[in-house]
């Protein structure tokens, strides 16, 4: 078993306008930052790397895509992760991450 690395801070949720209305939160520049520098070999196509996600207790596997316009990695919080959690665009939440 592989030791996972954890992130946890604090950001808003946003939706995006250009992408078909998908919700994200995007991950602080220095994280992203220490994520890339140090694990990007684990990117899969476009900037896509595994993780698992928490945000008020509730938690799922995900992955995070690296955005090279705002050079960050984005959260995608679904529908349903958002319901479970009574989440609202723009509310600061905050987020673990594990990669």
């Amino acid at each position: 078993m592989q030791a996972k690395i954890n992130y946890k801070f604090s950001a808003n949720l946003w939706k995006d306008t250009s992408s078909g209305g998908w919700v994200f939160v995007s991950l602080p520049k220095n994280i992203s930052k220490e994520i890339r520098d140090n694990l990007k070999w684990q990117e899969e196509g476009w900037g896509r790397m595994k993780a698992s996600a928490s945000i008020k207790n509730v938690e799922w596997d995900t992955a995070i895509w690296f955005d090279t316009k705002t050079d960050t990695y984005l959260l995608p919080v679904k529908a349903v992760i958002r319901k479970k959690a009574h989440l609202e665009l723009n509310d600061l939440i905050n987020v673990s991450i594990s990669i």
